[in-house]
């Protein structure tokens, strides 16, 4: 018997700036996976999806490779994981599959998710379409992105500094500002890395 593959889309939801962050919203086989699979207690769900700018950017957690790597698809309540909670999953690129598969919640044991294989051509298709969406990313918070690409790009300025970059955001219920954290000295050696902020 031939089990039909999952079937992945990413829907990013950006609520007005003063009713909550941008989040992406992962829809499997037409299910909103946070609120379907893990209602809340009153209605809802208890998640809340990561911000697209983690979630979509290049190389970001949602792009499969034979390493198994874990991806950080929700967080809840205050934010804090051992409190409120957040839900992993393992990604990986198994032939010409993607699966998720080691479902976890630090703060939740309860979390017993199946594992979901995807055909890799239509998942890579609707990561990639959803990454190149930029429809809800607003002026500051571009400028901030490519800002942090860019900064990021050039370990040679970091070093030349004597800094380390922690992160550039911006947030939409400011949005003609832009933040950069710069630590000197820095704490460690210079990593560069992608960001994790969502605005």
């Amino acid at each position: 018997m031939t089990v039909e593959p999952d079937l992945l889309s990413l829907s990013i939801v950006c609520p007005p700036p003063d009713e909550g962050g941008v989040e992406v919203r992962p829809i499997v086989n037409g299910r909103d996976l946070l609120a379907d699979v893990l209602p809340g207690d009153v209605g809802g769900s208890r998640y809340l999806g990561v911000g697209p700018r983690y979630l979509l950017d290049r190389d970001g957690p949602l792009y499969a490779t034979a390493t198994p790597h874990e991806a950080r698809l929700a967080w809840s309540g205050c934010g804090a994981e051992e409190c409120c909670g957040a839900l992993y999953v393992t990604v990986t690129r198994d032939g010409d599959h993607v699966v998720w598969a080691g479902w976890r919640d630090p703060a939740n044991q309860d979390v017993a998710l199946p594992e979901l294989r995807f055909t890799a051509a239509q998942y890579e298709a609707e990561v990639l379409r959803a990454g190149e969406d930029r429809s809800w990313e607003w002026p500051a918070g571009a400028v901030a992105r490519l800002l942090e690409a860019g900064l990021r790009g050039r370990g040679d300025w970091l070093l030349r500094w004597e800094c380390e970059l922690k992160d550039v955001w911006a947030s939409r219920k400011q949005p003609d500002r832009i933040h950069v954290i710069l630590m000197h000295p820095p704490t460690g050696p210079i990593r560069i890395f992608p960001g994790s902020s969502s605005g």
